[in-house]
């Protein structure tokens, strides 16, 4: 089975593509829901959690989400931490995942594919490129925050035009372009026993 990546800055739109994906009937795996879920449920990285951010880090048994996000919203360091006990956790999952699929390919939605290095477990990266300006003003709008609060975010992340350049193919999710004719392009391409590796 053929293993893809998804990946694109916040806003760029790469839920809504993930989203095509699946009405085409694609197994996606999406990693933020999963290092959340895993986050509550893993044993392991909640020890590893508990150990490195401290015992509020919990709630009894509920993962306690907005002490973590004040302990590394502002401080690269604790996030590279709390990314470096994630990752590997959610790699690992991805990868129980995908053995568990029998699509010919299925696709695993991550913002951070690259800086994780789960870029080693995938045949291809799609990447999803929109315009800064409308990656903005979307994310302003989904999570309620001010333009300062997005650029912080887009600071923190891998820089868009580095990161689209190590994708294998790019959806141009910029308001101008139709969506699902690229989409549908992949998909095809994707299905091609050539692909097969």
């Amino acid at each position: 089975m053929i293993r893809v990546g998804l990946t694109g800055g916040i806003g760029s739109g790469k839920s809504t593509v993930a989203r095509i994906f699946e009405m085409l009937g694609v197994p996606v795996y999406y990693a933020d829901a999963a290092a959340k879920r895993l986050m509550g449920t893993d044993a392991e990285l909640r020890k590893q959690i508990i150990s490195f951010f401290g015992s509020e880090s919990y709630t009894g048994n509920q993962l306690n989400r907005q002490y973590l996000a004040r302990e590394v919203f502002h401080n690269q360091e604790k996030l590279s931490k709390l990314n470096s006990l994630v990752h590997p956790a959610t790699i690992r999952d991805a990868e129980e995942w995908m053995m568990k699929q029998t699509s010919v390919y299925a696709i695993k939605e991550a913002a951070l594919i690259f800086e994780s290095g789960s870029d080693k477990y995938l045949h291809y990266i799609i990447g999803v490129s929109a315009p800064l300006e409308l990656r903005i003003h979307r994310t302003m709008l989904r999570d309620n925050i001010s333009r300062e609060d997005v650029l912080k975010r887009i600071q923190q992340q891998m820089d868009e035009d580095e990161k689209m350049s190590l994708c294998n193919f790019i959806v141009y999710n910029d308001e101008i372009q139709p969506v699902l004719p690229q989409v549908l392009s992949l998909h095809k391409k994707l299905q091609e026993p050539a692909n097969e590796k």
